[in-house]
């Protein structure tokens, strides 16, 4: 799929929701009343959503689940400075994405590959198995994430950092890859949760809420510049993260029916992250130069989930 046709096709989905009369009599009330209609809708849907799940599967999917949605919403508080600024330096955006990527390392290593390995020697009881299994799922995960990235249109950071201001399109298609990714970042959190290990399932949940935030500063920025009202680039931000709780809803569920895949899927989980953060996150804080900060922010970034993982041991 072409640029042109990825731009038309949004064109179109919001040609039809501005011309659905539902959409338009939400519009007509005034912003108080809009909002609060839109809050209650929220609600009710999340308390269906939440009392189903616990019927059906109980709390652990239930806690997962809403860990994933917190998760995914702080890529909406990452782009809360939009309201306030069209743009920040290099050097502060890429250390807050040196400390994400730092984050992810030590949530990966201590939160999936870890608990994964002893998952998968105590499923298949053998010294070796649970080391094969976890290898197997982190090479699944990497090729999951490879095949998407080949088939799907999007661009990378350093394509939108560096042309943010020449095309709505190319803004469009990093939003694209930003939702791509965020799919299997909540689908490690669901994972972890089903485990049935509470405190990996935390410290990962926190892991990439933080990792979020500079995501989220990262496609409502560009928005901004480009002219959007940015109360919707924040919405627009937000919304690239709601699609983790899919991710975390399927992981959880799927590891608490099915037990034995446990460790491959906490492999899976990893190695789309580990994907992540060298495809996207390193050469995007090492293209402009001064890396060393970024170098430094995902040391400590890594330091502070290491230690948050050990206190709450």
């Amino acid at each position: 799929m072409t640029l042109i046709t990825q731009a038309s096709f949004f064109d179109t989905q919001l040609a039809k929701l501005q011309a659905c009369s539902h959409y338009q009599k939400l519009l007509a009330l005034p912003i108080v009343q809009r909002w609060a209609v839109i809050a209650g809708l929220f609600l009710l849907s999340q308390g269906l959503v939440f009392g189903l799940l616990y019927l059906l599967f109980g709390k652990v999917v239930v806690i997962g689940f809403f860990a994933s949605v917190l998760a995914g919403l702080a890529t909406g508080i990452g782009a809360l400075p939009a309201l306030f600024f069209k743009n920040i330096s290099d050097r502060l955006f890429n250390s807050l994405l040196g400390a994400a990527a730092g984050v992810m390392l030590a949530a990966t290593a201590f939160s999936l590959l870890v608990p994964g390995m002893a998952a998968g020697n105590s499923v298949w009881p053998n010294s070796h198995n649970g080391l094969i299994a976890v290898s197997f799922g982190i090479l699944l995960g990497a090729f999951f994430l490879h095949y998407a990235d080949k088939k799907l249109p999007h661009l990378h950071f350093d394509a939108v950092s560096e042309h943010s201001h020449d095309s709505l399109q190319k803004v469009w298609l990093f939003i694209v890859a930003i939702t791509i990714h965020n799919f299997p970042e909540g689908m490690s959190v669901g994972v972890s949760f089903g485990s049935g290990e509470m405190k990996n399932g935390i410290v990962l949940a926190i892991a990439i809420a933080l990792q979020n935030i500079p995501e989220g500063l990262a496609v409502a920025l560009p928005l901004v510049a480009l002219g959007y009202n940015k109360y919707k680039a924040v919405g627009i931000a937000t919304l690239t993260g709601l699609v983790e709780p899919i991710g975390g809803l399927l992981g959880v569920t799927m590891v608490t029916v099915f037990e034995p895949i446990l460790p491959i899927a906490m492999g899976f989980a990893a190695g789309a992250m580990l994907f992540v953060i060298s495809e996207e996150i390193i050469p995007e804080t090492h293209s402009k130069g001064r890396s060393r900060y970024a170098t430094f922010s995902l040391l400590a970034g890594f330091i502070i989930m290491m230690v948050l993982d050990n206190l709450l041991g």
